[in-house]
């Protein structure tokens, strides 16, 4: 009994603590456990755009120490599965103002030793209302990468390449990278990662803008998706792939590719395009059925683009994860 062959499960893990160990690239951790039975009706009943601001009342009600509170139980989670870096965005717009990232900057003091932090600056209002700009011009200053969600301008005010623009130039200016929440919503109508690769070229940040999701990519016919790997890889754009948080896309009527609600590594990895894992909302408003379990999100992505390819699975989520948040 003491020479069993060692299951897939620990071989992986024992080749990610190899390579530095498992690194959640993207999350909420300020909204993280704030979903309760009571609150479950917001997630059957609200689609996603409805949820961003649904979500006010918990950021409106939130202290400092709620939210230091969320984050040190986040952070804590992500400490036992042997995460060693993780990058989180956190809200910082007119609802929650500085409050969030506070309370971040202070639970990076505290876990600087156990564990790197990288926040980018959530812009759940957008970037082209003037106070929501306001606050982002503040937030950029308090985080390592810009974040951003074109859709939410683009929903609004039908400028969703001008918030491109904004998001861009704000990291360009600053030098640091720019994490974009793109194709979100599962439908071939939906060409964001292409339209930021044309805007990452155009202000010249190749090799510093990472997408994150790209579940709309699969819903594209195969000649698209390959002439959107070729675009990715002269943008030198890197994608975050979620899983979990996106697996339960809603049954749609429109004729499409028969694909998973899924970031394409199957296709992306072998054309060059760096891909890494994150798990998104952990136990929120959007996606209450997740637990941060870094295994799970590794395991779905694999299973769902049946890609069980080790050595890749491994990158994944260990030195993709770093080259996504700029620590290598």
């Amino acid at each position: 009994m003491n020479n069993l062959i060692p299951t897939l499960k620990s071989y992986i893990r024992d080749e990610i603590i190899k390579k530095g160990g498992w690194v959640n690239a993207h999350a909420h951790a300020d909204r993280a456990f704030t979903m309760t039975p009571e609150k479950i009706n917001i997630y059957r009943t609200a689609n996603l755009q409805q949820k961003w601001d649904l979500v006010d009342e918990v950021k409106r009600n939130s202290s400092i120490e709620d939210y230091y509170a969320r984050f040190s139980q986040a952070i804590e989670l992500m400490i036992s599965q042997g995460v060693t870096a993780f990058g989180t965005f956190v809200d910082i717009d007119p609802v929650c103002e500085d409050r969030a990232i506070i309370a971040a900057h202070r639970a990076r003091e505290v876990y600087k030793n156990d564990i790197v932090l990288k926040f980018a600056n959530q812009t759940l209002k957008g970037v082209i209302d003037p106070v929501a700009k306001q606050w982002f011009d503040i937030g950029a200053d308090m985080v390592d990468m810009i974040g951003g969600l074109p859709y939410r301008d683009e929903l609004d005010y039908g400028k969703g390449l001008e918030a491109m623009d904004i998001l861009l130039e704000a990291a360009k200016s600053r030098g640091i990278m720019c994490h974009v929440h793109v194709d979100q919503f599962n439908t071939p109508t939906e060409k964001e990662t292409e339209q930021l690769c044309d805007k990452t070229i155009e202000h010249g940040m190749q090799g510093r803008v990472v997408a994150i999701h790209g579940i709309s990519i699969g819903s594209h016919s195969k000649d698209y998706r390959y002439r959107l790997y070729e675009k990715m890889r002269q943008a030198q754009m890197m994608m975050i792939a979620c899983p979990m948080a996106w697996i339960d896309s809603n049954r749609k009527e429109e004729l499409m590719p028969f694909h998973n609600a899924l970031t394409p590594a199957d296709e992306m990895i072998p054309e060059g395009i760096t891909v890494a894992i994150g798990t998104d909302n952990i136990c929120d408003y959007m996606v209450p059925l997740c637990e941060g379990d870094m295994w799970q999100e590794l395991s779905l992505l694999s299973a769902g683009c049946r890609f069980p390819d080790l050595e890749s699975m491994v990158d994944i989520a260990s030195v993709n994860g770093r080259k996504v948040l700029g620590l290598e």
